[in-house]
């Protein structure tokens, strides 16, 4: 897939957010399930227990259909090389996008993966398995926009490469730059409990758009749902 900049914005830099997700999901399984030995689900996507699944997915041929309930509560308990980030979930205003990251989580899609794209000042992204920004689950969905103004530290929104391309990788807003986005990313969260973290993988981010000086990793993502 052709890997596109995004439109930038920031008071002194042209930065982008750039994230893909692919048409396929490569070699399929022949059942529409992930079994102890499959990592791929072929057609139908079925909701994960909420408890999660026991048997790690990393490609899907279909976006999953709608699991959670948009008027519960749900929350996000990001395990990081550099400690917990616990992230309230938007439900409500991003019934979709919220769907797509619990349902992703609770396959255990993002366990291990990368954060690969961090710039101080703007923001941390993650949630591709490929590890270099042209990665995603094998699926694609529609945005979620939010209201001009409403990024700020914290946020929690999609990357994308460009309109209805979301996939799987996110980006968490640690700066001035990223509080500046024009509202093209789906937000659909907020972190609450642990910035530190977030600050602690920013500070091993690169300057400009360049790799970060050091790798932090997701060890899991599990959903709190009340």
């Amino acid at each position: 897939m052709i890997r596109r900049a995004l439109p930038a914005i920031a008071a002194a830099s042209l930065l982008a957010l750039t994230g893909c997700g692919t048409d396929s999901g490569g070699s399929a399984a022949s059942s529409s399930a992930a079994s102890p030995s499959t990592t791929t689900i072929s057609g139908k996507t079925e909701c994960p227990p909420e408890g999660g699944a026991k048997v790690r997915v990393t490609a899907f041929e279909q976006a999953p259909p709608m699991c959670i309930d948009p008027k519960k509560a749900y929350t996000a308990t990001i395990a990081t090389d550099e400690g917990d980030v616990t992230v309230k979930l938007d439900a409500k205003k991003a019934p979709t996008t919220v769907n797509n990251f619990v349902v992703l989580a609770r396959y255990k899609y993002y366990d291990g993966l990368t954060f690969h794209r961090v710039i101080q000042g703007f923001m941390a992204q993650g949630g591709d398995p490929v590890g270099d920004g042209s990665g995603g689950p094998g699926y694609q969905f529609k945005d979620e926009l939010p209201k001009a103004g409403e990024y700020e530290v914290g946020s929690i929104a999609m990357a994308n490469a460009g309109p209805d391309t979301n996939g799987s990788q996110f980006f968490i807003v640690t700066g001035d730059a990223g509080v500046g986005l024009p509202p093209s990313y789906s937000l659909f969260g907020k972190v609450t409990q642990g910035m530190e973290a977030v600050t602690a993988i920013e500070d091993d981010g690169s300057m400009g758009d360049g790799p970060p000086r050091a790798i932090h990793t997701i060890k899991s993502v599990t959903i709190t749902e009340k």
